[in-house]
């Protein structure tokens, strides 16, 4: 290449200068190329040999990086072998940061899904899922208005009055949007909290059913007629929840009554009954039964025992068997279950009128 040619001046600078950097440029892009495949291949065969999942965040960080960074790294190196206007070189520079600010926002979005990937594979669940969706969706929308926020400053915008217009703004829409934002903030609360999970039977207020689905402005159940119920994620909050999901074990507390013309040995057979027939049954453990008070028309019993199990399903066959276990022993022993009646005791004689015959 003719030397004159080289040396002569284009834009404040020899051919040879703009020859230079271009070629800084292109050796820039090509080296961060071949550096981000080796990175690549030691940090995957590193995420493979270790349970330390910080190694799988800079995996996808660097999964993440594009020709933006290779261009912005590129751009501001060959600016180093020019003589550039300070208008041009402002706008270069500026150029370059822009683009070093989006890459740095795409890292930051790979970041958040990695680690909330991560939180959904440990507990593995639709309802971590559902949830993961709406807190990617909340990273990705802050995440990008700072990024926003620092473009439009390094490019000379006066971020200042747009973040004061920005808050008038907001405290408008977060009036107008106060029901969204509390469902929202309450489905955060209920994710960290876990008072329920999909698939759990529950009581909220005068409702019942199974948790059908969690979301982030609502939670819905199936209740035992099969119709599903909505409720806003902020009146659970604010309601108490009665989980059966989570019972190891039901109690239960019974009372019978027998006559009052027994004997005695009788009324502590009835007591003894109780206790045999509950020790027998399976899947229960006996805890009291006592002669508890002299009723009305009955000698009235309390037991208690429990099921050990939170199956709705065994919990009422458990309860079968024993009222029929006592209903049997009670027949056979001679000892009648009291009934509702009354006693009318007549003291003294009665003259009972005869009929009356009209005169002739």
């Amino acid at each position: 290449m003719d030397a004159e040619f080289l040396e002569s001046t284009f834009a404040g600078n020899t051919v040879l200068r703009w020859i230079t950097a271009a070629g800084i440029m292109m050796a820039g892009v090509i080296v961060l190329k071949i550096l981000k495949t080796a990175g690549l291949r030691f940090l995957g065969r590193l995420a493979r040999s270790t349970d330390n999942w910080a190694d799988d965040l800079l995996l996808e960080a660097l999964h993440r990086t594009c020709f933006l960074a290779y261009s912005a790294f590129a751009l501001l190196a060959g600016m180093l072998v020019l003589d550039l206007e300070p208008s041009v070189e402002s706008v270069v520079r500026r150029a370059g940061t822009v683009m070093l600010m989006l890459q740095t926002g795409i890292w930051m979005q790979g970041m958040v899904r990695g680690v909330i990937n991560h939180t959904v594979d440990q507990h593995d669940d639709r309802r971590s899922s559902t949830m993961a969706a709406g807190f990617a969706f909340v990273a990705r929308l802050i995440i990008w208005s700072v990024v926003g926020l620092l473009v439009l400053s390094a490019l000379g915008v006066e971020v200042t009055a747009v973040i004061a217009g920005l808050g008038v703004g907001g405290i408008a829409v977060a009036l107008a949007v106060q029901g969204i934002l509390g469902n929202l903030f309450a489905s955060l609360s209920m994710y960290f909290d876990r008072p329920f999970d999909i698939g759990d039977f529950i009581i909220v207020d005068d409702y019942m059913g199974t948790v059908d689905r969690i979301g982030l402005r609502t939670t819905r159940i199936r209740s035992l007629g099969g119709e599903q119920i909505v409720f806003a994620n902020d009146d659970i909050v604010k309601s108490r929840v009665r989980n059966y999901a989570r019972m190891e074990e039901r109690r239960i507390v019974f009372s019978f009554g027998i006559e009052y013309n027994l004997p005695a040995e009788k009324v502590e057979k009835a007591a003894e009954i109780a206790r045999e027939v509950i020790e027998g049954t399976p899947d229960t453990r006996f805890d009291r039964v006592h002669f508890k008070s002299y009723g009305d028309f009955s000698l009235d019993f309390e037991a208690v025992y429990y099921v050990l199990s939170p199956d709705y399903n065994v919990y009422m066959e458990r309860r079968h068997a024993i009222n029929m276990g006592i209903y049997r022993k009670f027949e056979e022993a001679g000892i009648p279950f009291a009934f509702p009646t009354s006693t009318v005791h007549l003291l003294g004689r009665v003259e009972i009128p005869g009929p009356m015959v009209p005169n002739d």
